[in-house]
């Protein structure tokens, strides 16, 4: 029953982290973890005790970096190496149980904002790119030299975007290179004008131009990946980006690129989907997916409010990383939604593995707010704090009186036209599950207890008072291959 809602303890026991041949040979330990970058941040805040926080596939190297750091600073190093959501998040929580003034996040980051201060460094990596393959495949995708187009990549091959730049602009005249927007140091001043910060990254755009002005050509990604649609940091960037512009790709090794435009529209086209099994919904299971993100919890009060307002029922989940064991016990939930960082929220498994569809918070949003979305705003937001109070694409809530409550609506899967929601103010108890009769019985009227009790087995029957009572009596013996009363066959 544990393994039922919980990844079971053995399973972490026996994970083989990090094998020998995936191991980076002691002399390169410097160079592909920046240790003295790492050091000289350890030595400025004068930390006595550090964590290192290392996903699943670089683990093997953990032990050796943790001596080194040690060693070079005579600080204490604590290893945190087994996250409770996405390894993409840093484990502010695990890193305050280890008592750490500071945290080290190596591999792959989403660059959230984190829920309580801590000082923080990034080493993202450093993958080679064939730069002249690059710049070959760069003029191949944009002939015109007057087209404004953003460079992007990948966390690991960012440190390669400027030198490839200085490539291309003596014939490019408009080339924008964007940076991962990482925190900047203590005591450092803000530049001036503040770059625009959108995707995990900063793009220093001059002053009356706007982001939807501008293709993209993105450089990271693999051959050797069967499928590029679960490449979370590239389907951010692919549902986000302003429908069309160019948006081509770029292999780091090879040169090879791709227009991606297809995959924009099949992920776009997905997305909507969702929207559609969102607003057909009557009960919506919220899956807590993040606990060190900033906001989250205020996250979490607007999509319950949102639920509310559009006549739903919601229940938050807080299983760990979702799996189709997990949510498959929860059969009344129609969709779910995760509430997790950019990337957390759009790395889940295959779509066709879960019982239920899993949303990303932005899809709620569009199926329960009939304001949205607001004119001009690109298609999808990744991150949901971009639709909290505060952000320039929150949408409001319509009043409780608006028209836009009353609209027609009609469902695109069911083709059956849906019912205005009955607006329900967020100020009403949460106890309202039960409701009075005028014969004073009271009845469940969730959406949960109708599914139960539309179901042919509920669970097992007590039918106390009506089972007569008998002596107890012994039983069979044996095991269930073969009991002893019934011989050898």
């Amino acid at each position: 029953m544990e393994s039922t809602f919980s990844s079971p303890a053995e399973a972490a026991l026996q994970l083989e982290a990090g094998a020998a041949g995936l191991r980076t040979p002691l002399g390169d330990l410097d160079r592909v973890y920046e240790l003295e970058r790492v050091v000289g941040f350890v030595r400025d805040l004068g930390c006595q005790r550090v964590a290192l926080q290392f996903p699943d596939q670089l683990l093997g190297d953990a032990g050796a970096v943790a001596a080194r750091l040690e060693e070079a600073t005579g600080s204490k190093v604590f290893i945190l190496g087994d996250t409770a959501y996405g390894s993409c998040c840093v484990d502010v929580l695990g890193a305050e149980q280890a008592g750490a003034q500071a945290l080290v996040h190596f591999g792959p980051a989403c660059l959230s904002p984190p829920a309580r201060p801590l000082p923080i460094a990034f080493v993202l990596g450093q993958r080679s790119v064939a730069l002249e393959l690059c710049a070959k495949a760069f003029e191949a995708q944009n002939p015109d030299p007057t087209a404004p187009v953003v460079l992007l990549s990948e966390p690991a091959c960012a440190h390669a975007l400027e030198a490839l730049a200085t490539l291309l602009r003596p014939r490019y005249l408009d080339l924008l290179v964007s940076s991962p927007a990482l925190p900047l140091p203590v005591g450092s001043l803000n530049p001036d004008p503040e770059p625009l910060e959108r995707f995990g990254r900063r793009f220093p755009l001059a002053p009356g131009r706007c982001l939807e002005e501008y293709g993209a050509f993105y450089v990271g990604g693999s051959e050797a990946i069967s499928d590029p649609d679960l490449d979370p940091d590239l389907s951010r960037l692919l549902l986000g980006w302003a429908p069309g512009r160019p948006f081509s790709s770029c292999c780091p090794d090879t040169g090879r690129t791709q227009d991606e435009g297809a995959r924009a529209w099949r992920l776009r086209a997905r997305r909507h989907y969702l929207v559609e099994r969102a607003r057909d919904a009557r009960v919506v299971g919220l899956l807590a997916g993040t606990l060190g993100v900033a906001r989250h919890r205020e996250a979490l009060a607007h999509l319950r409010n949102l639920t509310q307002a559009a006549g739903k029922r919601s229940y938050v989940l807080a299983l760990g990383r979702p799996t189709p064991a997990k949510l498959a016990n929860f059969p009344e939930v129609d969709v779910f939604v995760l509430l997790a960082c950019p990337l957390g929220a759009l790395a889940t498994q295959p779509s066709g593995s879960f019982f239920r569809p899993v949303l990303a918070p932005c899809e709620l949003e569009a199926a329960c707010n009939p304001a949205w979305p607001p004119p001009g705003l690109a298609p999808h937001l990744t991150h949901y704090a971009d639709l909290l109070p505060g952000s320039p694409f929150h949408v409001p809530l319509p009043p409780p009186d608006s028209e836009l409550w009353d609209t027609p609506d009609v469902s695109l899967i069911t083709g059956d036209l849906r019912p205005p929601p009955a607006w329900k103010p967020s100020t009403d108890p949460g106890c309202s599950a039960l409701t009075p009769r005028p014969q004073l019985e009271l009845a469940e009227s969730s959406p949960a207890a109708s599914f139960l009790s539309s179901r042919s087995w509920q669970g097992l029957q007590p039918r106390l008072g009506q089972t007569p009572v008998t002596a107890a009596v012994t039983g069979r013996r044996g095991i269930a291959i073969a009991y002893e009363d019934e011989g050898s066959s």
